[in-house]
Parts: structure tokens; C-alpha cells; sequence
């Protein structure tokens, strides 16, 4: 077998691009690479795009990464479209939006699929965040499928988060609302060019200001205006997210997140082993139709073959 975690670490984009499709498709080969890529992850900075769909990420990613490559910086970029709940498939539109970037050789960009994972993340994005740090990527930017008030997994993946509103798209109501709202550590309105631009940024600076005074928050978000296709405000993004950075380290806040993020992970990690394990016994020997068969028919309750399932499966 080819040692993909060696062609990773010296700098192989086919190599990264194979263990990352190994990853999304749940392929066991890919967990010897992962464990010895691990020991080189930790370094890049994790920066997370949501927002509603239609706001324009796409655009303020592609433009985020120029701004981020005139200052030396390598980028990755994981790209996440849905799924069609028909066939399972796709158009991975950001793709052909950031069309520019794919001829650089520091940029990396990897559209996924979300597969029916709600949360406004695919399945693997935590683990392609690994692989891509361990490339040698400086900054990693996640632009989520477009969310609602409570898609907010990324959150569990970013350093900093970045919530892009729009004016025209019901954000003035949103932007009272609770959820979304609530894992921003910068809020961007773009399309600040738009008739209600004025109003929107208002009523955020508004609620963040109101927030300050009822909560005890060490960052209090900016909210930063762009216009991401006139390359206007991007400036002002960066330095905003250069902020917020700073800010974690000097406050030991980044190393808290991360430590929260591993402990997560691997809890994750062990409840989707477990599953799997229990479902391959399950579907192998015939059990999980028969349970099936007696639940539909009242025979059994649900709660009673849990039970019944886990308690076997740790007396074993």
C-alpha cells in the first residue's frame, strides 16, 4: 500500500485529495494514515463561513483566500453543498465560483457533500480539517451550507466564526433571534451595497451591544460591511479575523477551544465505532430484521430492544 500519510506530510495534493475521498466514504484504510498524520495537526487556523443561503460565502470565501494568499499565507478550503435527498448527488457549485483559486498552488479546495448530515457540515469535515492541516495548510476556511437558526456545528470545528447577513433576506428578523446568531465572532453584512444595508447593520450592532451589557462576554463581535464581488470590506474582514486571534491566544482562550474540540471528537469518534460495530452484528446475522418485525408488530417496544441490544453487546 502506499504510504499516503508520508505523501501528505511532504506536500502531495493527490495523496491528500485520496485520503480525504477515503474519509468521506468511511473507507477503514484511511484510519492507519489519520493516526500518523495526528501528531503534525494543530497548527493551521481554523476559520468558519455561515450564513443563510444566498448571502454570497462563496464569494467572500474566494475573496477572503486572495486577500489571505498577498500576505504569504497557504489556504485550505472545504466547501460544503447539500446533498439531494433523491440521489444522494450534489452540484458542488462552489467549485466553479472560486474556479480562480484552483490553479494556485497554495490554495487547496475541497467541495463535499453533506449526505443527508444536518448541521450545515458534512460528516467528515473534522476529519478533512486534520488532513489538511497536516498538509501544511496556514489557514483552513470551512464555508457551511447555507444554515438555519440552528445549524450551528461549526461552531465545534472553527477557531473563528464568521456570520454573513444580507439585507433583503428576512436577516433584519433574523438578526433578534436567537441560535445562529449566537456563534458569531464576527458578523459580516454583505451586499452592503443593497437598499436596507443601513438597517440591518443597525439593528446587529444593536443586538451585540445590548448582549455586552446582559452577559459577561471577554470578546465583544465587530461587525464588519462588504460588498465580496467589488472586493470592498475584505480589508477590514481580515483584520477583523487577525483580532479575534490574537485575542484567543493572549487569553488562553484558543487552547480551552481546542481541548473542548478533542474531547468532543473523540467521543464522537467512539459512538460512531460503537454503532457501526453494533449495526454489522445486527444486519450480519439477520437479528436487526427480526427486532424490526417485532417491533412493527407490537410484540417488543423499541426501548425494550435498545436495552436488550446494548446490554448483550457489553457482556460480550
Amino acid at each position: 500500500m502506499r504510504d499516503y500519510a508520508k505523501e501528505v506530510l511532504e506536500g502531495s495534493p493527490r495523496a491528500a485529495a485520496r485520503l480525504i475521498s477515503w474519509l468521506e466514504d468511511e473507507d477503514e484504510r484511511a484510519l492507519e494514515h489519520m493516526e500518523r498524520l495526528y501528531p503534525h495537526t494543530g497548527r493551521a487556523y481554523i476559520v468558519g463561513i455561515t450564513g443563510s443561503p444566498g448571502a454570497g460565502k462563496s464569494t467572500l470565501t474566494d475573496k477572503l483566500t486572495f486577500a489571505l494568499r498577498r500576505q504569504g499565507l497557504t489556504v485550505g478550503i472545504i466547501a460544503v453543498d447539500p446533498s439531494s435527498p433523491f440521489t444522494g448527488g450534489a452540484v458542488l457549485g462552489d467549485r466553479v465560483r472560486m474556479s480562480r483559486l484552483s490553479t494556485d498552488p497554495g490554495v487547496f479546495i475541497r467541495s463535499m457533500a453533506t449526505r443527508g448530515f444536518l448541521g450545515g457540515l458534512a460528516k467528515a469535515t473534522g476529519e478533512v480539517v486534520k488532513v489538511l492541516d497536516a498538509f501544511g495548510k496556514d489557514i483552513i476556511v470551512i464555508e457551511t451550507v447555507g444554515v438555519g437558526q440552528d445549524e450551528v456545528d461549526i461552531i465545534r470545528l472553527a477557531d473563528t466564526t464568521c456570520l454573513v447577513l444580507v439585507p433583503g433576506l428576512g436577516d433584519t428578523i433574523q438578526s433578534m433571534k436567537a441560535g445562529v446568531m449566537e456563534i458569531a465572532d464576527i458578523f459580516v453584512i454583505n451586499k452592503a451595497d443593497r437598499p436596507g444595508a443601513d438597517q440591518l447593520y443597525a439593528e446587529v450592532t444593536t443586538r451585540v451591544e445590548q448582549d455586552a451589557h446582559i452577559k459577561e462576554r471577554p470578546w465583544t463581535p465587530p461587525v464588519v460591511r462588504t460588498v465580496a464581488v467589488e472586493d470592498q470590506g475584505i480589508g477590514k474582514l481580515v483584520e477583523a479575523v487577525e483580532a479575534h486571534r490574537r485575542f484567543l491566544e493572549e487569553s488562553g482562550t484558543l487552547e480551552e477551544k481546542r481541548r473542548r474540540r478533542a474531547r468532543e471528537e473523540t467521543l464522537q469518534m467512539i459512538h460512531g465505532e460503537l454503532f457501526r460495530r453494533i449495526r454489522e452484528r445486527l444486519t450480519a446475522n439477520g437479528q436487526l430484521d427480526a427486532l424490526v418485525e417485532a417491533i412493527v408488530e407490537k410484540r417488543q417496544s423499541p426501548y425494550r430492544a435498545m436495552q436488550d441490544v446494548v446490554g448483550r453487546w457489553l457482556k460480550e
